[in-house]
């Protein structure tokens, strides 16, 4: 079990009914602030020193807390299965720090994303950090762990996604895509960037441009961008 911590995580998880929660803890003042919220839930009313204690190091967590059970892993076939002929898959090549991965999370929930694809091994687990800065896209972005992250976009490919790699070695701005259709939007990991498989499955490299002074952006940042770049597209 783990603990998940900060008001939209722990607020999300309580909305998923995926999620089973095994203590909710809240300080007086939270539990009475969200008291629609916590309708029919056991709250325990702590002190925020006591909550403080209970949490990792550093962890911020706004008066609520709630131990959960990890949720089951999500399948790609069933993500699959449930993308309409217009859908944004992102994936992770190796991308192991989960302050990125839960950014990510968070901006595949903001822009509609149908499901996240990390890698099995070297990727971070569903800790509460991950969670918190996921602010909540934890439990609404399916989070598929790949044990063959190439032969799973090999599956991607046969489902009629277009697999477009952000890589340095890029050859068009993704501004200039057309992103129609099924779409996968394929990161690697900071300072490293795709393996060299990685890339080959892909049907094409792109760039996002940035100025001189700044010649690339953090992982989380170019996966934002992305995913709002194939969300304009259809507001």
């Amino acid at each position: 079990m783990v603990w998940l911590y900060g008001r939209h995580p722990v607020l999300a998880a309580l909305a998923n009914p995926e999620r089973r929660i095994e203590r909710l803890l809240a300080t007086k003042e939270v539990a009475e602030r969200h008291a629609a919220e916590f309708a029919g839930k056991s709250i325990e009313i702590v002190a925020r020193e006591e909550m403080v204690q209970r949490l990792p190091a550093g962890g911020v967590h706004q008066g609520l807390a709630a131990l959960v059970t990890p949720l089951e892993a999500a399948v790609l076939e069933d993500v699959l299965a449930r993308c309409s002929d217009d859908a944004l898959i992102l994936a992770l090549d190796q991308v192991t720090d989960p302050h990125n991965v839960g950014a990510i999370l968070r901006s595949a929930a903001a822009f509609g994303a149908a499901g996240l694809v990390v890698t099995e091994r070297h990727a971070p687990a569903d800790t509460g950090v991950l969670a918190k800065a996921a602010s909540g896209g934890l439990e609404i972005v399916p989070l598929v762990r790949a044990v063959n992250l190439a032969r799973s976009l090999e599956h991607l490919t046969e489902a009629g996604f277009w697999l477009y790699g952000l890589d340095e070695r890029g050859d068009a701005a993704i501004a200039a895509l057309d992103l129609k259709g099924r779409v996968c939007i394929v990161l690697g990991a900071e300072g490293e960037g795709l393996r060299r498989l990685t890339a080959e499955k892909c049907d094409r490299l792109v760039t996002i441009p940035t100025t001189r002074a700044l010649a690339s952006l953090n992982v989380s940042n170019a996966a934002a961008v992305a995913a709002y770049e194939w969300a304009r597209r259809r507001t």
